[in-house]
């Protein structure tokens, strides 16, 4: 039976077919412009992150340009306030020069105006024109003398203002920091394999004169590079003499009021030590080569004596102590004799009701040159704690901390004019009355007023001897003396027990320098971040140096840290606490005593 086909049922059945490929393919095309979409929508995403890092970067660039610039007009305005400091120091030793020329010239008219106050009354009784004439000659030299006095307060007042803006403009707490050169212990053999880097590879250098770059190497990694900024930085380059013309700024202060902290921080070995003390040389004759090797607290003392002899109108002492902090405990090391051993040496730290905190029982040796203080110290240094370790031979196990107390007496302008006034009025009374003896002048009100003032030797800038022959107890023409404290630390080193290999006993006192070292950093953290309790009595070392650290006083920490791979951690230490120091942001220094100032 022949099949018929129905042809338009299969046209129809082709026309399905073709419909249902025709929506299939519709539905693809849709499928593909969805992720079209998708994918120009995270090509914009993805440019638009593109440039938001572009603007980032560009901004960050234009930022540490601009932080630059800021710099360079910082030390441009520093250096021009220190050419100013300089100048006022020079007017003011002028002005200092004219008021004791007029003050002698004063004294040597008023003992010839006396000497003929005395012949005339052996005459007749009675003053001549003579008398009157000298009495107003000397009228006009006080008047010429507070004018004088009125400059130089004037000079003085404006060199304090220019010296504290220039110390300030530098920081509240300042950090230095100093990367020494390469030495003998720093080739060993590393104890990784052979592919790691090399312990003696130098990672830490100066690039700037107030950067530090940290290269971190790590095996299979690539270096990462790390800055850190410091008001100073000083390179293997760099003299002694280099390093203490930064600090030398700093003593000026010293005289006007305020308490100087200076501390070297570090690991053991990376020059502590050597930048606070020096190195001694054993070629005796090359005496140039020995004050160049000397560290800041020779060179320091130095400066402070140089300081005082420009000061001629006002009274200075000072004395020295040499304390340690060992095992969490403060020593006194001029309290031991020549064996080290102990005479009641232990000493405790307290604050007073001022806020500051003492030593009870310090010894306190009085000095009149440097070169007494370097024997006072040398003497001592080897009574300090000392342990050998892996690192060093000779390594301190602790802080040593040398303290110059400078006590200060300033002329009263008011006082000597008083004086002045009272030796006057007292000639005029005495022409009216008569002499009880001729020998003895303290019998005469008027001749003991005038002999005592110029017998006054103890604090007036012109030094003559007594005038009277029967000597009688005198007012002091000076206020009371005001304190301050120079304060130099070496600190002991830090570094954890395997890198110094110690063992036994000596376990105990690198646990104690780690301690107290940490504490030192949390009492910045905590400046750092103003909180209202700062952990000051956590530790001796930071009881000790509450007023340097959180006072009104000036404090440089100086980081010496080491250049090679091998102390990598310890450097990075160092510089990460020479950071947090740098962020504490103290009120303004204040001055001891603002009722001292010459009036």
């Amino acid at each position: 039976m022949p099949l018929f086909i129905n042809r338009d049922q299969m046209f129809a059945h082709q026309v399905h077919l073709l419909e249902h490929k025709l929506r299939s393919k519709e539905e693809r095309i849709l499928e593909l412009e969805t992720e079209n979409a998708i994918l120009h929508l995270r090509l914009t995403e993805c440019l638009g992150k593109i440039r938001r890092n572009h603007e980032e970067e560009t901004k960050a660039l234009n930022n540490h340009q601009h932080q630059r610039n800021a710099q360079k007009i910082t030390r441009s305005a520093l250096t021009k306030l220190l050419s100013d400091v300089q100048a006022v120091k020079q007017d003011l030793s002028e002005v200092f020069a004219v008021y004791l020329s007029f003050a002698t010239e004063l004294e040597e008219q008023s003992k010839q105006l006396l000497a003929k106050v005395q012949a005339s009354r052996s005459l007749n009784g009675h003053p001549g024109d003579d008398v009157q004439k000298l009495q107003a000659h000397v009228a006009a030299l006080e008047r010429s003398l507070e004018e004088e006095k009125e400059r130089c307060r004037a000079e003085r007042q404006r060199r304090k203002e220019l010296h504290n803006t220039l110390v300030e403009l530098r920081g509240n707490i300042r950090v230095h920091c100093r990367v020494r050169p390469v030495l003998h212990f720093d080739h060993v053999q590393s104890s990784t394999s052979g592919s790691g880097p090399a312990s003696s590879e130098e990672v830490v250098s100066a690039i700037s004169d107030d950067t530090v770059m940290v290269n971190c190497i790590k095996t299979g990694a690539p270096v990462q590079s790390k800055m850190f900024e410091f008001e100073r930085v000083h390179g293997p380059e760099d003299s002694q003499d280099a390093v203490f013309e930064e600090v030398k700024p700093l003593l000026t202060s010293l005289l006007d009021g305020y308490n100087v902290c200076i501390m070297a921080y570090g690991q053991t070995g990376s020059g502590k030590t050597h930048t606070m003390m020096g190195s001694q040389l054993q070629d005796e004759h090359s005496r140039t080569q020995q004050e160049a090797q000397q560290g800041v607290i020779p060179k320091a003392a130095a400066e402070l004596f140089r300081l005082i002899s420009e000061k001629p109108a006002e009274s200075h002492t000072v004395e020295v102590s040499v304390m340690e902090v060992y095992n969490n405990e403060v020593f006194d090391l001029l309290a031991r004799d020549e064996r080290g051993n102990p005479s009641g040496q232990h000493r405790d730290v307290i604050t007073t009701s001022s806020g500051t905190s003492q030593v009870t029982s310090l010894t306190y040796e009085p000095v009149c040159n440097a070169s007494e203080v370097m024997q006072i110290i040398s003497s001592v240094m080897k009574l300090r704690a000392h342990c050998p370790t892996l690192i060093h031979t000779d390594s301190s196990r602790s802080h040593l901390i040398v303290t110059l107390t400078i006590s200060s007496k300033s002329p009263n302008a008011l006082a000597l004019a008083r004086k002045l006034q009272d030796a006057k009025k007292d000639m005029q009374r005495s022409t009216q009355k008569e002499w009880w003896s001729p020998r003895c002048r303290r019998a005469n009100p008027a001749a003991r007023h005038s002999s005592e003032f110029f017998s006054s030797t103890a604090s007036s800038p012109c030094r003559s001897p007594s005038y009277s022959p029967c000597p009688s107890p005198r007012p002091s023409m000076s206020q009371a003396p005001f304190r301050t404290k120079l304060q130099l630390v070496d600190l002991a080193g830090s570094e954890c027990v395997g890198m110094s290999g110690v063992s036994g006993a000596a376990l105990w006192e690198v646990s104690c320098i780690n301690r107290s070292l940490s504490a030192l950093s949390d009492v910045l953290g905590a400046l750092a971040e103003q909180r209202p309790h700062v952990p000051y009595r956590n530790s001796k070392l930071t009881h000790l140096l509450q007023d340097a650290i959180g006072g009104d006083a000036k404090l440089l920490v100086m980081l010496c840290v080491s250049p090679t791979q091998r102390f990598v951690t310890e450097s990075l230490q160092s510089l990460g606490l020479g950071t947090r120091a740098r962020q504490v942001q103290r009120e303004l220094p204040r001055r001891k005593n603002n009722t001292l100032k010459v009036k």
